[in-house]
């Protein structure tokens, strides 16, 4: 029995070009997916419009995300990161929402299986999603043993897993590491998560994250799976990333992308430049040979249509679709 895969990315207005590089790349290389969900503060909307189409829609994070939890408004904000606030908890930045809506959104869309790929990503040969992630078992990417006890962010995200989802033996070092780039979810063992987080916190599992702060969603996901007889019997393990990652903060140069690409090994059908190196996204375009003008689909003057979509289109708009 096949189970259908639906694609989904957070972003904002931020990495709209990236996003644009990652919507040519999907169109060309992807096949055999239900539909690509793209997730947006309701603010960021209109800038995300010229996105939707048969197969791609855009959402505002609203429709997810609880209504006590709300997003401070943009021109409130002086260092260009986003807030959200509550009466609940501790205010929360835009990183962790992102986290939060990726679960969000494999809970309440409607597919069977996700496949997550952050703006950052860029597609690089033909890869077909129903093949890799439609399939009796859902793929579960692992670097075994990656996280040392004093690894400065795992470690902690490690011991907030074990306490968010109600572990009684701590995991011990060095830790299986679930996080890397376009990672696959299934529904019902993330619904599944989700429970366990609230029967472990006593409390709804957004409230529970909010709280914490310290957390990866893919260290959740993996840590839940692999303790569950049940739910990883239901997955396949897999120690192939389906990306080339660069982690770093120096910007990359034409040289050393395209080492990136000539470097990927077969399983590795994507390129994960992250957006916080700053590399120049025209060198990544070149590089991946989605240049300007190559495509007939989403690539568009995008800075200078901006101020105009946000001018035409509500951002109170549920969904926006072609």
């Amino acid at each position: 029995m096949q189970r259908t895969v639906a694609l989904v990315t957070p972003s904002y207005r931020g990495d709209i070009e990236r996003f644009a590089l990652l919507c040519d790349s999907i169109d060309r290389h992807v096949r055999r997916y239900e539909r690509h969900y793209v997730i947006v503060t309701d603010d960021d909307l209109p800038f995300f419009a010229q996105f939707g189409s048969n197969h791609r829609v855009v959402m505002p994070c609203s429709q997810l995300l609880p209504r006590w939890l709300k997003l401070v408004p943009f021109w409130l904000i002086h260092n260009g990161r986003r807030i959200w606030w509550s009466l609940r908890t501790m205010p929360v930045h835009g990183w962790h929402i992102q986290q939060i809506l990726k679960i969000a959104a494999v809970s309440q869309l409607p597919a069977q299986r996700f496949l997550l790929v952050d703006s950052d990503n860029v597609f690089i040969r033909p890869f077909d999603v129903q093949a890799y992630a439609g399939g009796e078992s859902t793929p579960l990417y692992v670097d075994r043993a990656a996280i040392s006890v004093d690894a400065p962010l795992h470690a902690n995200w490690v011991r907030n897993c074990d306490r968010l989802l109600g572990h009684k033996e701590p995991t011990g070092f060095p830790a299986d590491d679930y996080v890397g780039q376009v990672i696959v979810w299934d529904k019902r063992t993330l619904n599944d998560m989700t429970c366990a987080i609230e029967r472990a916190t006593g409390k709804n599992w957004v409230h529970a994250l909010c709280s914490t702060r310290a957390f990866s969603e893919y260290l959740l996901y993996g840590n839940f799976v692999r303790r569950s007889p049940q739910h990883l019997a239901a997955h396949r393990i897999t120690t192939d990333s389906l990306a080339n990652i660069y982690w770093d903060y120096a910007p990359l140069d034409a040289a050393a992308v395209i080492a990136m690409v000539d470097d990927a090994s077969q399983s590795e059908v994507a390129l994960c430049v992250q957006s916080y190196s700053r590399t120049p996204i025209s060198i990544i375009r070149d590089a991946t040979g989605l240049a300007p003008g190559d495509l007939g689909g989403t690539t568009r003057p995008l800075l200078a249509s901006m101020g105009q979509r946000a001018g035409a289109v509500a951002a109170t708009t549920p969904y926006v679709q072609a």
